[in-house]
């Protein structure tokens, strides 16, 4: 009875520890995030002086000037644009390559697939200089396509690759009753893959959103015009312009920050499941 105690007792003093510790985690992490916000709120006189998280008078005019003054409206849908146009093409085209990997017989099927599978290990700097040749040739150099076709092929492979792992595991039986209704390949993949896939493609979605919407040396490399930035090259440009008015370049990142964290928490509930059925081989 005594020994039952005792480990019942340690049990819940190392559960106490590492939620102790897991909420320190979560604290530390969020503070930096509040702590903008805040700051977005004050004024150029208050931001130094008021350490509240809470300032007194909240100044939504900060916001205002940044959209409108600082012309970070346009930056902002300019990211909004390749974000959305990048991750539908990924979606589309890993969710039929993965399909393709995983149910389908054509020659040279492996190594094609095993290519995808290298290039994760090759970070996109390396290919800075034959991207840059290519798209002049192609004359896709300060582009929007050119950028987001760029984009598009870097975020294919991992995006195959949890895709293919978790249709390697879909029983085979949904196919044959799709089969028996009438359905063809394309709509075994529309009507039965795509549905069940759920879970990982909220993975891929998140993933490359992440991807596209900080991306920076890139999209430093391929335009020149600046109407055409996306909104982490402005971000440079914007602290240049007000680095000495902290509350605007504060509402900026705030500007920046918030649509990724909102996608994630619409998304959050398939995260881990995703992560597990498409990243774990069973």
């Amino acid at each position: 009875m005594k020994s039952s105690l005792y480990y019942k007792s340690k049990k819940i003093s190392v559960n106490l520890v590492i939620h102790l510790f897991m909420l320190t985690v979560a604290v530390t992490c969020l503070f930096p995030l509040l702590w903008m916000i805040s700051s977005s709120l004050k004024t150029q006189e208050t931001i130094f002086k008021d350490m509240s998280l809470i300032p007194k008078v909240l100044h939504f005019e900060n916001y205002y000037q940044a959209w409108i003054e600082g012309g970070f409206g346009r930056y902002f849908l300019n990211s909004l644009l390749y974000t959305t146009v990048v991750v539908i093409g990924i979606i589309i085209i890993s969710s039929m390559a993965a399909y393709a990997f995983s149910r389908l017989k054509f020659p040279g099927k492996n190594i094609i697939f095993f290519m995808f599978i290298a290039a994760m290990m090759i970070p996109i700097q390396g290919s800075f200089v034959a991207l840059y040749v290519l798209l002049n040739k192609l004359h896709l150099r300060n582009t929007p396509i050119g950028y987001i076709l760029c984009m598009i092929n870097v975020g294919l492979s991992t995006s195959i690759f949890l895709l293919k792992t978790f249709f390697d595991k879909m029983p085979k039986e949904l196919e044959d009753a799709a089969r028996i209704d009438g359905c063809s390949k394309f709509g075994i993949w529309w009507h039965v893959a795509l549905p069940l896939a759920k879970p990982v493609l909220a993975v891929v979605v998140v993933l490359n959103a992440l991807n596209v919407w900080n991306e920076f040396i890139l999209a430093l490399l391929i335009f020149d015009s600046r109407p055409l930035m996306p909104l982490q090259v402005a971000l440079m440009t914007f602290q240049g312009e007000f680095v000495t008015r902290y509350p605007l370049l504060m509402a900026g990142l705030t500007i920046a920050v918030l649509p990724i964290i909102g996608l994630y928490l619409l998304m959050q509930k398939y995260i881990v499941k995703g992560v597990t059925q498409g990243a774990v081989v069973g």
